[in-house]
């Protein structure tokens, strides 16, 4: 039996593949985590589904409790993460509306406590080498599921994290391209880095949303055109996850 957690960014709504789920109690040392987690089981494997930004999602990306929502799943007992989120583009070929599934970070976030050593013993915790920061078992099951369902997918990108909320001055974008990140986001390193530390295998299906400042031809998206790329993408992601957990719980 195998325990896979969830952890949905804006646009998924609510996840059950046809299946009855049921919320459960957690308590962690590092305050609630961002919503209820609701627990269910798709081919007697246990899945566990978390709302990143809230049940309502009014929790912005600088805002959320990612060492509660993390050391949460830890509790218990989940084995893998598959995440969601969205992201701005640096580079031509990613377009908005398209899918990046990710192989490595650089984080700039500086707001964010990503470490677990002010509550467990350093021997619990995993200090190896982050070289691959993201689960090749999963990335691999989620570029098939995608490959399956006909979605236009960038197989691997580098992910640059800020504190957001504000994007990027032009001069900003520009550093970051010749850095040789590809897209832009606030919440993916965090939950990578303290997955890492606690062992548990972690990738991340990430939504492009837009271009960012680096581009000088079209005038920046406004937020409105986000959530409309957001809410008409959400079933889909919803399809990849639901087909990475079939690939995943039969390799």
């Amino acid at each position: 039996m195998t325990k896979i957690a969830l952890i949905l960014g804006y646009g998924p709504k609510d996840f059950n593949a046809g299946q009855s789920f049921s919320e459960i109690k957690t308590n962690t040392p590092y305050g609630d985590t961002s919503g209820t987690i609701s627990h269910g089981k798709i081919n007697n494997n246990d899945i566990y589904v978390l709302q990143r930004h809230g049940n309502d999602k009014t929790i912005p990306s600088f805002m959320v409790n990612f060492k509660a929502n993390i050391f949460a799943l830890y509790e218990i007992g989940c084995e893998y993460i598959i995440a969601t989120s969205v992201c701005g583009s640096l580079r031509e070929e990613i377009c908005p509306g398209e899918i990046v599934i990710f192989d490595q970070f650089i984080n700039l976030s500086t707001h964010r406590e990503l470490t677990f050593t002010d509550k467990l013993d350093i021997e619990k915790l995993n200090h190896s080498a982050l070289h691959k920061p993201f689960s090749d078992e999963i990335r691999d099951c989620l570029i098939e599921s995608c490959v399956k369902l006909g979605i236009t997918t960038h197989t691997k990108g580098s992910v640059l994290a800020v504190d957001g909320p504000r994007q990027s001055t032009r001069a900003e974008s520009n550093l970051y391209r010749q850095w040789g990140a590809d897209v832009i986001n606030t919440t993916t390193a965090p939950e990578a880095i303290l997955a890492h530390e606690l062992q548990i295998k972690y990738a991340s299906l990430s939504l492009c949303t837009f271009y960012d400042s680096w581009r000088t031809d079209i005038a920046p998206a406004l937020r409105a055109e986000k959530q409309q790329l957001i809410d008409s993408n959400g079933n889909m992601l919803l399809q990849v996850i639901n087909t990475a957990i079939s690939v995943l719980c039969n390799n």
